[in-house]
């Protein structure tokens, strides 16, 4: 019996304007990348998302 392939990621860190968070994280979405994480940035109105998706074969 041989052990399943295991999911090979890919991942993209992507500045996150306060102001637009559901556009930029919908157009993400929308290309398959789903949010992992969302960590602050340089100033209060900027944050950092990190996102993966499984790498296309």
């Amino acid at each position: 019996m041989s052990s399943p392939v295991p999911t090979r990621w890919e991942y993209l860190n992507a500045p996150l304007l306060i102001h637009n968070t559901k556009a930029i994280l919908d157009n993400f979405g929308r290309d398959g990348w789903e949010l992992v994480s969302v960590v602050p940035g340089a100033t209060p109105e900027n944050l950092i998302a990190f996102f993966k998706r499984p790498v296309q074969s």
